[in-house]
């Protein structure tokens, strides 16, 4: 059940994030995501043969109630964020997911004074423990 007015927070996660996370759910948050993430993490996990990891990526991306699409738009999305913060690919690709789908926050590893953190209409949050949240 939501706890903030009616309203479920949408959250996007950085590879950085999936890589880190832990178990357990929060009750007032829905994923949304792209087959960018997808790329970015699953296939090494399979090869290595890193089995609870792969397992745990495959129930993240399972619980996505909304994926970026379509990937055209997503791209150009990604090459105007990439322009106006400085952002690498992976990081371009992500934030323009995380704006076409209209998230709350957009959740990273990454320490504050990095690129990520020039981009505008887009609360970013930080789970590094050096890193001061960017409410």
């Amino acid at each position: 059940m939501p706890l903030r007015g009616g309203r479920v927070t949408r959250t996007f996660l950085d590879a950085g994030v999936l890589i880190a996370a832990a178990t357990g759910r929060d009750p007032d948050r829905t994923f949304v995501s792209s087959t960018f993430l997808c790329l970015e993490v699953l296939p090494k996990a399979s090869y290595y043969r890193r089995r609870n990891e792969v397992e745990f990526y495959e129930a993240f991306f399972a619980s996505v109630v909304a994926w970026a699409e379509p990937l055209d738009r997503l791209v150009r999305t990604a090459e105007q964020e990439a322009a106006k913060a400085g952002l690498a690919l992976a990081d371009a690709l992500h934030v323009a997911a995380a704006v076409m789908l209209d998230a709350d926050e957009f959740v990273t590893t990454e320490r504050m004074g990095r690129a990520i953190y020039r981009v505008t209409g887009l609360r970013i949050r930080s789970i590094h423990p050096a890193a001061t949240q960017a409410d």
